[in-house]
């Protein structure tokens, strides 16, 4: 039985994906910050729940310990993040981001990353097929943003792609550092969501097919890619 935890999974593409494999039959922790969301959630998909912040070392470290005492984890699923739109869902513009604009997405989406793979990476360590898949995005993508034919060049703001590229270069970075574990980024694709105050064009549905897909690898799967359900993204 593969076990598998997905972070930010009480809603959106989280949820999607935890609905998914455990129709597949993993094992899945919805992990959310909220208890009571995050258990409502896991009882109404037939999965289990852990209080996981994080942004928050104490919350990460506890739900650690609390799935190893349950048996383990196979598959990582980094899922949780932010874009920082305004209240009125706008974007906040390059002139307008400073480094307390920037620091709430770094915080959560870069450094949340760290955190989580660091708490869980001895635990993945143990298992036999150990995945890990970092949600990224298709604007973390620099060869993408610098050519006009892509539309993530048309994308204005500058801390959420930022911060994407950033997890995009510790997806490969950790690939290299562990090559006993299938590491990879994944773009879900413009995703109908609360993270981009659902103007996105796809369902859940077909955003969560990548992030699936990528948690089932097999041992020998690929490790170090960024991809999306069409295929290798350009970095």
């Amino acid at each position: 039985m593969t076990t598998t935890l997905i972070t930010g999974a009480n809603k959106g593409l989280g949820r999607e994906t935890a609905r998914r494999l455990v129709e597949a039959g993993h094992t899945v922790y919805v992990g959310a910050r909220d208890p009571e969301r995050g258990r409502r959630t896991a009882e109404e998909l037939g999965a289990r729940h852990v209080v996981i912040d994080i942004t928050d070392d104490a919350s990460v470290a506890a739900a650690a310990k609390t799935i190893e005492a349950e048996g383990g984890l196979d598959v990582l699923i980094n899922n949780a993040g932010i874009e920082g739109r305004t209240d009125g869902n706008g974007i906040v513009l390059p002139a307008d981001e400073t480094v307390d604009t920037l620091r709430p997405l770094f915080e959560t989406n870069v450094f949340g990353t760290v955190r989580v793979t660091h708490a869980f990476l001895p635990l993945l360590r143990r298992s036999a097929a150990p995945v890990v898949v970092n949600v990224s995005s298709g604007l973390a993508s620099l060869a993408g943003a610098t050519d006009t034919g892509n539309p993530a060049a048309a994308y204005p703001g500058l801390a959420y792609p930022a911060s994407k590229t950033a997890v995009n270069m510790l997806t490969v970075q950790y690939a290299k550092a562990f090559p006993e574990i299938r590491i990879n980024a994944v773009e879900p694709g413009f995703t109908r969501t609360d993270l981009n105050g659902n103007t996105g064009v796809q369902t859940v549905e077909q955003g969560a097919e990548i992030i699936v897909r990528m948690a089932r690898i097999a041992a020998d799967g690929p490790t170090g890619t960024y991809v999306s359900a069409e295929g290798p993204l350009p970095w």
